[in-house]
């Protein structure tokens, strides 16, 4: 079992990036905002794990422990793959999951493209009582160099910069300018704020 990685980003694009390891390049599944903060050249290090099946082996990687332990959750639920449990992960953080499933309320879920009413409701039910609602929720900052990557990324994915600087605004009045975090969770936050339907669109 592959349990992380860490080495140099060879490339990233859409949901995955090759990270080179011992010379060797590993293509790692992770969501579309990881990707697009993976700059090629700088060291990148991710929680992984390795998914065998009879004709393919596939590698998923999680800047964040606790999105892994929520990722292999969300696969053991009936008809969630590791496609649809890394689709769930690239809208909703791993609090968000946590208390959507607390408050029984499978709507977070069936924004995410791919899952279906029946599949959302199986995940309330299914993880219902193992996942810690305890844990704060993400907070963003409001720190210039932060707040202008994840402008670039908004409008890389289609976004005009007023309707993406409107959604890092929102996101950073609602959580509080003064905590930095990493630039992956600032974006996903602004994405949420934007609508996970649309986001999807945009990078069709």
């Amino acid at each position: 079992m592959i349990s992380s990685v860490r080495g140099t980003v060879l490339s990233a694009s859409g949901t995955s990036v090759v990270v080179e390891v011992g010379g060797v390049g590993l293509r790692v599944g992770v969501t579309p905002q990881l990707a697009l903060t993976a700059t090629p050249g700088t060291t990148l290090q991710l929680f992984t794990t390795l998914i065998v099946r009879e004709d393919d082996l596939s590698l998923f990687g999680f800047a964040e422990l606790e999105e892994l332990e929520v990722f292999d959750l969300l696969r053991s639920v009936t008809g969630v793959g590791p496609k649809s449990a890394q689709g769930v992960l690239a809208t909703l953080t791993p609090s968000q999951v946590a208390h959507a499933v607390a408050d029984d309320d499978d709507a977070p879920f069936r924004r995410v493209s791919g899952i279906g009413p029946k599949t959302a409701k199986l995940i309330v039910l299914s993880l219902a009582g193992k996942l810690d609602v305890r844990a704060a929720a993400p907070t963003v900052t409001a720190a210039s160099s932060t707040s202008a990557d994840v402008l670039t990324a908004l409008v890389g994915l289609g976004w005009s910069e007023k309707e993406a600087q409107a959604a890092i605004d929102s996101v950073v009045a609602d959580r509080g300018p003064d905590v930095a975090v990493a630039v992956p969770l600032l974006l996903r936050a602004a994405l949420g704020h934007l609508g996970p339907q649309k986001s999807l669109g945009a990078r069709a």
